[in-house]
């Protein structure tokens, strides 16, 4: 699974990496509404936001690119990352609407916290558009219980505290973290944050069922451009 913030550098640029991810086989993609507070975001993600809002980027334009690319690219499953904030603007029932008419089939809204969030959640499932929940190794056993049973598509499992964007030191702890997840999960598993090589992807083989590729994609992007992407997306492939 890999990520686009919508409208940087430009919705060109996100077309023609959209282009690279579907060449190099991968499965899901995570489309994110630029949001001028990104709580969940590192300083590459939160500097992306702000130049993709600076640019002029706005809701509706990042739906109207979703339903182009998800018209185009049928092999790939969309789905929408955000802020709550974003949602509510827009208006919960119509947005959710809005992402199912368009072909997104998973909302990630880090900060709709599953009890606090029934509107959101049942507008998922009137529309059949699965609400990720996000689950951290601090994530006690019962959180996780309650985390599954309200969760659509898979859980997210972010590999660290903190932000996006830092390498995570992949090892035992993420192991144990892994196994307690999968032992509450009646989904596939999806592991996220500080992902950044082969390396990681062939230690996650077998303990979880998605990796998610984001700030290292940006990076890559800024300093080699398209063709270091292609590159990249290449050498992640091996287990593919």
């Amino acid at each position: 699974m890999t990520h686009q913030i919508l409208g940087y550098p430009d919705f060109e640029t996100n077309y023609e990496m959209i282009r690279l991810f579907h060449e190099s086989g991968v499965d899901l993609v995570e489309l994110q509404l630029p949001f001028s507070e990104p709580i969940a975001d590192g300083p590459i993600f939160l500097r992306a936001n702000q130049a993709s809002l600076a640019n002029g980027t706005t809701t509706l334009k990042c739906l109207e690119f979703a339903g182009r690319v998800a018209s185009d690219f049928p092999e790939i499953s969309f789905l929408f990352m955000t802020y709550y904030n974003i949602v509510f603007q827009y208006g919960i029932d119509s947005f959710v609407k809005e992402c199912a008419t368009i072909g997104i089939r998973g909302l990630i809204v880090p900060d709709a916290y599953p009890e606090e969030s029934d509107k959101f959640l049942e507008a998922c499932r009137e529309y059949n558009v699965e609400p990720i929940m996000i689950a951290t190794p601090y994530t006690p056993d019962e959180r996780l219980a309650y985390l599954s049973e309200q969760t659509g598509g898979f859980l997210y499992c972010a590999a660290r505290k903190g932000v996006t964007g830092s390498k995570t030191a992949f090892g035992k702890e993420t192991d144990e973290f892994l196994t307690r997840v999968r032992s509450q999960a009646k989904t596939p598993i999806a592991v996220g944050f500080g992902i950044q090589s082969e390396e990681d992807v062939r230690f996650l083989h077998g303990k979880c069922d998605i990796a998610i590729i984001g700030t290292q994609l940006l990076k890559v992007l800024e300093q080699d451009g398209l063709n270091g992407v292609k590159r990249f997306l290449k050498s992640l492939a091996v287990l593919h």
